[in-house]
């Protein structure tokens, strides 16, 4: 696939649905988006509560999905984006979680080319050497992306909707969480490629030193950080609010982080 204009339209997508996260959290973003990311764009979050609202934000009804009886883990509406209609928007599409905050230029998301890309789960997190006892499955999880932050084309991906809905009991038998069903997918069609790692980062393994070193230095993001994700615990509301720490691990002063989350870092 060959990378967009800088002139050409492309969309933001973000989902919020129940109680976990307010409106501030999409209004928070639609402001970090807007002020790193200057082409033309669409700002959609699909919801089933548009209260709070501010009017930059287009909000659209989430798209119809069935989960099986019984099943708790919501995150798996996530793959209703894949339909291969999905209202009316058309081309590339970056989505993001809610629970991440923009800190640099969002453009290079969209001049990477490929059809898709997406987060590798792995570069959010320090090394898991127990997981090697089993290599099929160490090999597996290290191919699975984190679907907080992923570009893809409306309806290219059809295919993952389509195998989720021919069997959800299978999907929910063979795979923890969604995005290791859906990654399973992008590789059994040879679409499965990765941000580079830098862009992409983890708050608690990438912006807060280690042990020690967290009682000497306040959290930075590194250089050439373009997203801060919220990969585990602690959460970002909790860090937000000034909590999250252990005994092994500081968090000092995030002020560079609430001022991004709440859109007022200058870009």
């Amino acid at each position: 696939m060959d990378s967009p204009r800088s002139d050409d339209l492309v969309n933001i997508v973000c989902m919020k649905w129940g109680t976990l996260y307010g409106p501030e959290y999409v209004n928070n973003l639609r402001r970090g988006v807007a002020r790193h990311l200057h082409r033309p764009h669409r700002f959609v979050c699909f919801t089933d509560d548009t209260s709070g609202l501010d009017a930059s934000v287009e909000a659209l009804p989430l798209p119809e999905f069935e989960l099986p009886e019984g099943t708790g883990d919501r995150r798996w509406r996530k793959l209703s984006l894949f339909k291969k209609e999905l209202a009316d928007l058309k081309g590339t599409t970056l989505f993001l979680d809610l629970d991440l905050v923009v800190i640099d230029d969002l453009e290079p998301f969209f001049q990477l080319p490929s059809e898709f890309l997406i987060i590798r789960d792995d570069d959010l997190f320090r090394s898991k050497p127990l997981r090697r006892v089993n290599p099929k499955r160490d090999r597996f999880l290290h191919s699975v992306g984190n679907s907080s932050v992923f570009r893809y084309e409306i309806g290219a991906a059809s295919y993952i909707y389509d195998a989720y809905v021919a069997d959800p009991q299978s999907a929910h038998a063979n795979y923890e969480i969604s995005q290791q069903f859906q990654s399973a997918q992008l590789a059994l069609h040879d679409q499965l490629q990765y941000w580079p790692k830098e862009w992409c980062v983890s708050f608690k393994n990438a912006c807060v030193p280690r042990y020690l070193k967290s009682y000497l230095q306040d959290p930075r993001p590194p250089a050439d950080a373009k997203i801060v994700v919220f990969a585990g615990s602690p959460k970002m509301s909790e860090v937000l609010e000034g909590g999250g720490q252990k005994w092994y691990r500081r968090i000092g002063n995030v002020d560079w982080l609430r001022d991004a989350w709440r859109g007022l870092q200058q870009a």
